[in-house]
């Protein structure tokens, strides 16, 4: 009987390692684009593994070496944690409940996914930084030898996270809610970049000694310890080696225990999602609550309160949104943050957020013609642009100004503090009427499948609306600037530059209004070219 078992598993765990090669395979042939790209991913993923494998090696002596491979291993498991949540769509075994129709016992599922699990470039990667974190930190051949025991834990407990987090959080992930939760993903690769670059610099000025005090506890909590335990053993340090390893056994044990109920769940209960709720609670009434009652009355409240649905529900606008408002955050506070910085690149945010009146009729797709029929004038063309205009203010003149306020805060300028807000208010004016007319004069459409956000054959189109109209926010911007710089060099001016407050507010106001009137006949005019120029994706 338990010869049978044994080969009932493997033949389960060999069947899965098959499919996931299948879905591999078969998804590269479904066209040349994606096959292009999984190679050029493949190889750069590789290079940086085999570059990362020779600077471990390289750092082979340091007397910091512990510590950088210990905060390494810690962060590469964080990492394997958060992937599924945010790119659910990376690999397509993570759904378990695809297998539910088989019998399987939980216990063969498992054994099952982890081993095609460590079938990828991502393995692999983790794989070469465990091999090369081993090396840096190994001296005798006892420590090799928990080397190789520690390389296989490490290897298993990070697939073995990334499975149980998946598993915890598939009805989360293969759901709406999912899908827009992946759009995140920019956002964490952004702000992830913008740290590492901070703490290369910071380590590049002061050192390794810093990471110490973190690899010091880090050093006990799995799957570091595995490489910790490697560490003690060239310190001689064998019970505490000892200590490490069982650490990084127990949380594999733990992980797998987690995953075996998650899908033992997942196997055996209904899926929530497609039970029909009948009570009076789940059934609720279409009535104006919450924002929409402070929303104005008639058509402006309607098409904002439309607008900023769009923000919050539809997933391109969401990340487009996403992306602004992180770039918009970054650029500034962490050039402050480095003390390489100006005051001035507070404005970025205004100008990333100003980006988002641009195309306005792009998101509507298709369905613009729903729009284009209540438009019977050119007074109905200006209350919708103004409409649009206004839901983006509740958005970004907060946000612009909380932003300003945050990089005044870090660089201690207060006395530029009204001026710098006077030139963001004035650029988003600007960024808000060239933007209504270029919604107006070069319309493209925006697929909604797939990652492009220009429909095949209107990237020029995309290209003229996006780059002239900046170009022209910035022209138009031009009297507040030179009013700034005026106000900055000439004798006893900065004494009046609190002045550019009012003006820079009071100037985006008028060049708001007039970029909406100048663009409200062209809008009226060209219903049904904006309308095809829309629907192509």
């Amino acid at each position: 009987m338990a010869g049978r078992r044994g080969a009932m598993s493997t033949d389960v765990t060999g069947v899965v390692v098959q499919l996931k090669l299948s879905l591999l395979r078969n998804g590269l042939r479904q066209s040349a684009g994606r096959r292009a790209a999984y190679i050029a991913s493949a190889v750069c993923v590789l290079l940086v593994a085999v570059l990362q494998l020779l600077g471990l090696i390289a750092l082979r002596g340091n007397a910091h070496a512990a510590s950088v491979v210990v905060l390494l291993v810690a962060v590469l498991a964080l990492g394997w944690a958060v992937m599924p949540l945010f790119f659910p769509g990376g690999d397509e075994t993570l759904d378990p409940t695809r297998l539910v129709m088989l019998p399987l016992r939980p216990r063969l599922l498992v054994r099952a996914l982890l081993a095609a699990s460590l079938v990828g470039i991502g393995p692999l990667f983790t794989l070469c930084l465990l091999v090369g974190s081993v090396i840096a930190v190994a001296r005798g051949g006892a420590a090799y030898a928990v080397g190789v025991v520690a390389v296989v834990l490490g290897l298993l407990v990070c697939v073995a996270f990334a499975r149980t987090v998946a598993a915890a959080n598939v009805r989360l992930l293969t759901s709406r809610k999912g899908r827009d939760l992946a759009v995140l993903s920019g956002l964490v690769i952004a702000v992830g970049a913008q740290v590492v670059n901070f703490g290369a610099q910071r380590l590049g000025s002061s050192g390794l000694s810093q990471l110490d005090p973190a690899a010091d506890v880090l050093r006990w909590v799995p799957p570091a310890s595995a490489v910790g335990a490697v560490d003690s053993v060239s310190d001689g340090a064998y019970g505490a080696a000892v200590v490490q390893l069982a650490l990084t056994c127990g949380a594999l044990v733990a992980l797998i225990g987690v995953w075996s109920r998650h899908l033992t769940r997942l196997m055996t209960s209904p899926d929530g999602s497609t039970l029909q709720a009948a009570t009076e609670t789940a059934v609720r009434r279409r009535t104006s609550t919450g924002l929409a009652r402070l929303l104005p009355a008639g058509r402006t409240g309607t098409v904002m309160e439309r607008s900023l649905r769009y923000v919050w529900r539809d997933p391109k606008t969401k990340a487009a949104w996403v992306t602004s408002l992180a770039i918009g955050l970054i650029v500034p506070l962490f050039n402050a943050l480095q003390g390489t910085g100006s005051i001035y690149f507070a404005c970025f945010a205004a100008g990333m957020l100003g980006v988002q009146m641009y195309n306005q009729f792009g998101q509507d797709t298709s369905a613009f013609w729903m729009v284009a029929m209540t438009i019977s004038s050119t007074r109905d063309a200006y209350v919708e642009l103004r409409a649009r205009a206004l839901a983006l203010l509740l958005i970004t003149l907060p946000y612009a100004t909380l932003v300003t306020v945050l990089t005044t805060a870090l660089l201690g300028a207060w006395a530029k503090l009204p001026e710098v807000l006077g030139l963001s208010f004035a650029l988003l004016g600007a960024m808000l009427a060239t933007g209504a007319w270029t919604s107006a004069r070069f319309p493209y459409s925006i697929p909604q499948e797939g990652y492009k956000n220009v429909a095949p054959g209107q990237s020029g189109l995309a290209f003229m609306a996006i780059f002239g109209g900046m170009v022209g926010g910035s022209l138009l911007c031009a009297p507040v600037i030179a009013a700034t710089i005026w106000l900055n060099v000439s004798e006893g001016g900065e004494d009046w530059t609190w002045l550019l407050l009012p003006a820079g507010a009071a100037y985006g106001a008028a060049i708001t209004l007039l970029g909406l009137r100048l663009a409200a006949p062209r809008t009226a005019g060209r219903l049904p070219e904006i309308l095809t120029a829309v629907s192509k994706g």
